[in-house]
């Protein structure tokens, strides 16, 4: 598109023309990748270190009742009495889904305690985060997910 103008104190008779690029939108559109994150780093300005990463392998059994049966047979009779049974961090934590866990449990190659304490976290968390303050929630989505949970420290720029 281009643009006339005329100033005004030649306007009579004088024909000055500036033509000008309206600056489309599309002339300035532009691609990049972004491969590089703030967490997972614990120094510099922003401090955001990994605290855990978190997956079950379930095979083919219905996660939910297999957490159920095993925490009974550990002797537990309830969530909130496993949640007592281990250490929590007091603060929310940044959760970020990982497509290709480097880290997944088997739930029956591994001791009861060991992923007792994966499924409490994980029945903590959300898709974004993990919140100690919130009910321990063991549902088929919640116990499949495989997270890296980073805690938010501080941030200078």
């Amino acid at each position: 598109m281009n643009l006339q103008y005329v100033p005004p104190d030649i306007a009579d008779g004088v024909t000055g023309r500036i033509h000008a690029n309206s600056g489309a939108y599309m002339s300035r559109t532009r691609r990049e990748r972004i491969r590089s994150s703030l967490l997972g780093r614990d120094d510099g300005h922003i401090v955001c270190p990994r605290r855990i990463r978190l997956g079950l392998r379930f095979e083919s059994t219905n996660p939910v009742s297999c957490m159920e049966s095993m925490m009974a047979e550990a002797g537990f009779r309830g969530v909130e009495e496993l949640r007592a049974a281990f250490e929590l961090p007091q603060a929310r934590l940044i959760c970020v889904a990982q497509p290709k866990p480097v880290v997944q449990i088997d739930v029956f190659a591994r001791p009861p305690l060991e992923v007792l304490e994966q499924a409490l976290w994980l029945g903590l968390c959300t898709d974004n985060v993990f919140d100690p303050a919130r009910p321990v929630l063991w549902t088929d989505t919640s116990l499949n997910r495989k997270l890296a949970l980073f805690e938010p420290g501080g941030y200078y720029a």
